[in-house]
């Protein structure tokens, strides 16, 4: 029997040689498959929140998979309703629905999306970042830090309600492109129709992915691939024209003067003449034939950079529109679909402000401008703001009486984890040192709440928790809540320590599923 990853390894490169995928259903009848989807998914948050059956992780066996092995052979499968909930959308009153799979649907989710994840992963393009292997908001960032250097527009789209709206047909016309299987693509279908239960009433999905599903982001991204292609194909070569700008005459002109009088000795007009010339670019800004145009994508989110007039700006965003509207049955969204200046505005992008550095102040050692036209990412000020609002009232910090009945120890990691989130997502930004107000606050409402929680003073707190300890070689002061156990090491939860320093080249790392040790468990448990 054929191991998981090499099942994977071998789709991978049909899907890197762009070959059809063929007989894929019956891969579905392998167990390995099911064990590394068991063991990608186990420890996933929900992995014990029921669906509409009482089954959970804790009800996974061998016995288990040969069941759903024995029922796709005979093309029984029947996909469960989803569970609906609703749940509050971020930074609004509104709420949105959330799908809840049962284990079984997760786990063959979960196998399905190993099989095409493989197979399509080769084929999307290097500028979709979202629900992708080694890929995520800080490599998309990335991209345009380094490669968006002089834009002059940034369109920003946002489809509205895309994972809501992906059209069946479409989706499943996509997919027989490139996989000619019909009893795998008859599955696939039956799932997106397998509806949702609210309120213990079952309700038809006519559109959208599965809510809740561990297949849902994949099956999105082979959606917007012809999003991505369409960018890339037709519109980039149309809106990107000549390798370089025209030189600039004025400022040619000036350096020739400049030369000309440094070979008369006229040392002091040599200068002057030097400085009328850095105050102006050396390549024509204007240069009517010179156009870029750049894109990226993270999931429903795109940005697209452009050097060139606002005229032909406008008129990218409404092709876009019309692509969307007409190829893919979806409608970007009116209120979040701006164009920017980007010299003197910022457009928003994963929670980052966006724009082309103008600064003709700031020179380098050798008196030459070394930062016009680069990218900067910036932390928006109202994400402060906002954060600084969860333990302020009336302007000052106050403690958090829902954590008083958790322990010292519990409360100062949960801080410390809930500042080190924040920090190491913005680590791109230039001003990632304005966190420092946010970083006082939530320290006084810290020790406000162990003080409330151990009926002291702040000062005892302070004198209780308050320590020193290293980070990269380098002191930092802050609260430290040791835990110790019997024949054990000791548990250590620190606040503070963490250095506000810029790093461009950052990227959030995810813990490492440790799935080999978890197959191992499951077949134990025979």
């Amino acid at each position: 029997m054929r191991t998981a990853e090499t099942i994977t390894g071998l789709i991978h490169e049909r899907g890197r040689k762009r070959l059809p995928l063929e007989r894929v259903y019956r891969l579905l009848f392998n167990p390995e498959l099911y064990l590394e989807a068991y063991g990608k998914s186990y420890r996933n948050a929900g992995a014990m929140t029921q669906g509409t059956t009482d089954e959970t992780v804790d009800d996974m066996s061998m016995d288990k998979i040969e069941r759903i092995i024995q029922s796709l052979k005979k093309e029984s499968y029947q996909w469960s309703p989803v569970r609906r909930i609703y749940i509050e959308k971020k930074h609004s009153m509104k709420q949105r629905p959330l799908g809840m799979p049962t284990w079984s649907d997760k786990v063959l989710q979960e196998v399905i999306r190993l099989i095409l994840s493989a197979y399509y992963e080769p084929q999307f393009s290097d500028h979709s970042h979202g629900f992708r292997p080694e890929r995520g908001c800080h490599t998309a960032l990335r991209e345009i830090y380094h490669g968006w250097p002089g834009t002059t527009w940034y369109i920003e789209g946002d489809i509205s309600g895309c994972f809501d709206a992906l059209d069946h047909e479409i989706l499943l016309t996509t997919l027989k492109e490139k996989i000619h299987d019909g009893r795998f693509l008859q599955l696939i279908k039956e799932l997106l129709e397998a509806g949702y239960m609210e309120n213990w009433k079952w309700n038809e999905t006519l559109s959208g992915s599965p809510q809740g599903g561990i297949i849902s982001p994949l099956l999105a991204n082979i959606y917007l691939d012809k999003l991505d292609k369409f960018v890339e194909e037709q519109l980039i070569p149309v809106y990107t024209t000549r390798e370089d700008r025209t030189p600039n005459a004025e400022y040619n002109k000036l350096n020739c003067r400049a030369y000309y009088l440094y070979k008369k000795g006229r040392i002091k007009e040599v200068q002057e003449v030097k400085r009328q010339a850095q105050r102006m670019p050396s390549r024509d800004p204007y240069d009517p034939n010179y156009r870029r145009l750049r894109y990226v994508r993270y999931a429903d989110d795109f940005l697209l950079g452009f050097i060139g007039p606002k005229e032909e700006a406008e008129e990218i965003k409404q092709r876009l529109g019309r692509f969307l509207q007409e190829e893919l049955k979806l409608e970007l969204s009116k209120t979040k679909t701006l164009l920017t200046h980007a010299r003197t505005e910022a457009a928003r992008f994963l929670g980052y402000e966006v724009s082309t550095v103008q600064k003709d102040t700031y020179r380098d050692k050798n008196n030459r401008r070394t930062i016009n036209g680069r990218v900067e990412l910036r932390l928006p000020q109202e994400v402060i703001r906002e954060k600084c609002q969860r333990y302020l009232k009336d302007g000052k910090a106050i403690q958090r009486t829902e954590l008083v009945q958790d322990s010292d120890f519990t409360i100062m990691a949960l801080y410390q984890s809930e500042y080190r989130g924040l920090v190491e997502y913005y680590r791109l930004a230039h001003n990632l040192h304005s966190l420092n107000k946010l970083k006082w606050i939530m320290e006084q409402s810290l020790v406000k709440t162990l003080a409330h929680k151990l009926k002291i003073s702040v000062k005892a707190v302070y004198d209780k928790y308050q320590t020193t300890f290293q980070v990269d070689k380098k002191p930092y002061k802050g609260l430290q809540v040791i835990k110790h156990r019997d024949g054990k090491e000791p548990l250590i939860a620190k606040w503070g320590g963490i250095p506000l320093k810029w790093n461009r080249e950052a990227t959030i790392n995810d813990q490492p599923r440790r799935t080999a040790w978890v197959r191992s468990e499951l077949v134990q448990r025979l």
